[in-house]
């Protein structure tokens, strides 16, 4: 419409295409001229305006069929199969989309075809002139859209992806390369998705410290207002749980002397963890499907439901698909919480991320206690030695490593960790570990056995299958088991069968690979 003009005054006036070709600086070859039906006479006197203006300039008609200029699906159909057809030689021609006229639709089109490269060229914008003129050619500017080419925006996107991941981490320069691709797969989904999220790991491994972390990022770019509200769901029995996660009426139980919210509500427009989800019973698990999917339910007691619009994330050491399996946890509640699930690690698998943590847990006891504390060479040494080993079982993962940095960095004289501190923190560490050794032991021999078969066993005999079924459940392959059992003999033999071995030896206590 802005191309408007019958009259011979309307070279007195600006006209965007038209204008296109009369800027000394800015030859145009071809130009195709975009129309719909209804403008055709319009259509035709731009043209011969174009021609006139510019007589080198070879013009063009499009015809562009839609029923609604304002219909978007319409507008980016034609416009896409007018790009799909178009015989573009970007090798050996440049190209300007021009996206002053046509309604904001159209230009919204041409945009995104452009930025697609369905268009293989680059925008162009035209402009009014500032002053009043002999002629209205006005002004143009040309933008790439070709975000490669600047640096400075590629860098900041970059950057920022950069500065979540340090955040996620909290500030710690982990070492281990499969975790650090974890963290940043979970900062990828952590501000594009608002689906739960479903953290596998053992206890201690900071999957709470992790959630907390996920939700002050999305906060902070303005994806959530709420709180984040955590509930560990093994804390949560009967009645106590159903008022504790859904809220409950005044007199809906013995003991309801009055109402009481609930934590889903409490997490409304912000972030829930359920940790420990696996733990939850069957009636909590039914209510709490109803709550993820229609953002709202029924507290205890009361006639009215309420809402509660939250983001989810779920933490587990079980295998929630085995309780589902067993009949322990509901199948459609797994599948509406298994969108996004990241297994997190305990520090046994990522033994390259001790020194770093070491030094966050001594830079968190100064800050706390407002003292500076540090590791002599030899001492720092001993304990990252010990602490690397395949004796340190970390069972309690994070929350053992930062026990042990508070009682040596207590203990420390002058604020220095010297080797006699490291000493007798590893004495306590063996000791406190060979007893769930011990225990784990037990608890293996019963669950394969039973414990019938097991009480029955010498203790000997229980101590060496113990050993052998942790090395099957840590390898790939009863060949791969055998060579770690018999690492020894084998080297003295011309040749070896280990898997072999492996099997005749579980066959004596009935057993067969795997195991």
């Amino acid at each position: 419409m802005l191309d408007r003009g019958s009259k011979e005054d309307r070279w007195q006036r600006w006209r965007p295409s038209v204008s296109l070709v009369q800027h000394e600086d800015l030859a145009v070859d071809r130009f195709e001229l975009l129309y719909e039906a209804r403008f055709e006479r319009l259509a035709k006197t731009v043209c011969e305006d174009i021609a006139e203006a510019s007589p080198k300039t070879k013009v063009v008609k499009r015809l562009i069929a839609y029923d609604d200029a304002w219909d978007f699906e319409q507008v980016y159909a034609a416009l896409h199969d007018y790009a799909r057809a178009g015989a573009f030689k970007p090798d050996k021609e440049n190209y300007l989309i021009h996206i002053t006229t046509g309604t904001h639709v159209a230009q919204i089109c041409l945009f995104l075809l452009t930025e697609s490269r369905y268009l293989p060229g680059k925008l162009i914008q035209t402009s009014p002139p500032k002053r009043k003129g002999k002629i209205p050619r006005g002004q143009y500017d040309i933008i790439d859209l070709d975000l490669s080419r600047y640096d400075r925006i590629a860098s900041r996107f970059r950057q920022e992806a950069q500065d979540d991941i340090a955040f996620l981490k909290s500030g710690i320069q982990t070492r281990n390369k499969a975790f650090n691709r974890l963290i940043s797969e979970i900062e990828n989904v952590g501000v594009r998705s608002s689906e739960p999220i479903l953290l596998i790991g053992p206890t201690g491994a900071g999957k709470s410290l992790l959630a907390r972390r996920i939700q002050e990022l999305k906060r902070h770019r303005g994806q959530l207002e709420g709180s984040f509200v955590e509930v560990n769901c093994a804390t949560l029995r009967g009645d106590a749980a159903l008022s504790a996660l859904f809220g409950h009426k005044k007199g809906a139980f013995t003991g309801a002397v009055s109402d009481r919210p609930g934590l889903l509500r409490e997490a409304h427009k912000g972030m829930l963890f359920l940790d420990e989800i696996g733990e939850l019973g069957l009636d909590e698990q039914a209510m709490l499907l109803r709550a993820i999917e229609e953002k709202r339910f029924l507290p205890m007691g009361a006639d009215v439901e309420v809402k509660s619009d939250f983001q989810l994330i779920c933490g587990t050491n079980r295998d929630l698909s085995e309780e589902v399996r067993e009949g322990g946890f509901r199948e459609d509640l797994y599948e509406r919480i298994n969108l996004w699930t990241f297994y997190y690690p305990g520090l046994r698998e990522r033994v390259e991320d001790i020194e770093p943590n070491l030094d966050y847990e001594i830079d968190r006891f100064a800050e706390k206690h407002k003292r500076q504390v540090r590791f002599s060479r030899e001492a720092r040494e001993a304990f990252v030695s010990f602490a690397r080993s395949g004796e340190a079982l970390w069972r309690g993962n994070f929350r053992d490593l930062n026990s042990a940095v508070i009682r040596m960095a207590t203990l420390a004289q002058g604020g220095r960790i010297t080797v006699k501190e490291v000493k007798d923190e590893i004495a306590r560490l063996r000791k406190k570990w060979q007893t769930l050794r011990q225990e784990a032991t037990a608890e293996l021999v019963v669950e394969v056995l039973g414990s019938d078969a097991a009480e029955s066993l010498d203790r000997f005999d229980r101590v060496q299958l113990a050993d052998v079924l942790k090395v099957c459940r840590e390898s790939r392959s009863a060949a791969e088991a055998g060579r770690t059992l018999f690492a020894a003999s084998r080297a003295k033999r011309s040749s070896s069968n280990d898997s072999d071995r492996l099997r005749k030896y579980l066959a004596r206590f009935n057993l067969k690979w795997p195991v």
